[in-house]
């Protein structure tokens, strides 16, 4: 595999160009149903094979575990926003910077009870959207961006696909 195909296992994110009612339960389930796709992916894996990192320069499945706990942390809390205010501007983070503190050295289970609880949350509040609620929007600061939450859906559906990705083909290599 090239390095693009390593990064990028799904291929990157494309945007719709519409939205469907179908495509949003099925975007939805994608949220559903990841923490207990990921806890499977690495349910066997011991200290050394999560310590492997999917790709050269590339994270080790510890901290892609770690990674999208704080990533749909903050989507969550960021959907939560554009429900309560109007149009905020969310705050944004360094993922990298987060990859490098103490907490991304711990076991994994931390940030799969994590995961577990945010998408139960995200979930009960995705399931109960009307249009106008998916019509709502937050502002991305490092791009001037407004998006929709349909399409912030969107693109963690995608998110969870894409880091499932990097630690099932890691795995194939064992």
């Amino acid at each position: 595999m090239t390095d693009e195909q390593l990064r990028y296992p799904i291929g990157k994110f494309k945007a719709p160009v519409s939205y469907t009612n179908e495509d949003i339960r099925h975007w939805i389930t994608t949220i559903k149903l990841f923490p207990g796709k990921l806890r499977q992916a690495i349910i066997g894996l011991n200290e050394k094979q999560l310590d492997t990192t999917y790709r050269t320069g590339g994270w080790s499945l510890r901290k892609v575990v770690h990674h999208v706990a704080d990533s749909h942390m903050n989507s969550l809390m960021r959907f939560k926003w554009a429900l309560t205010e109007e149009n905020p501007t969310i705050k944004p983070y360094e993922e990298a910077d987060w990859a490098l503190l103490a907490d991304y050295k711990m076991p994994v289970e931390a940030s799969l009870k994590m995961l577990e609880g945010i998408h139960q949350h995200w979930v009960a509040l995705l399931e109960s959207f009307t249009e106008n609620e998916w019509n709502r929007t937050f502002v991305h600061p490092a791009s001037g961006e407004i998006i929709q939450l349909k399409k912030s859906l969107a693109i963690y559906a995608w998110h969870c696909k894409h880091h499932l990705a990097h630690i099932t083909e890691t795995i194939k290599n064992f």
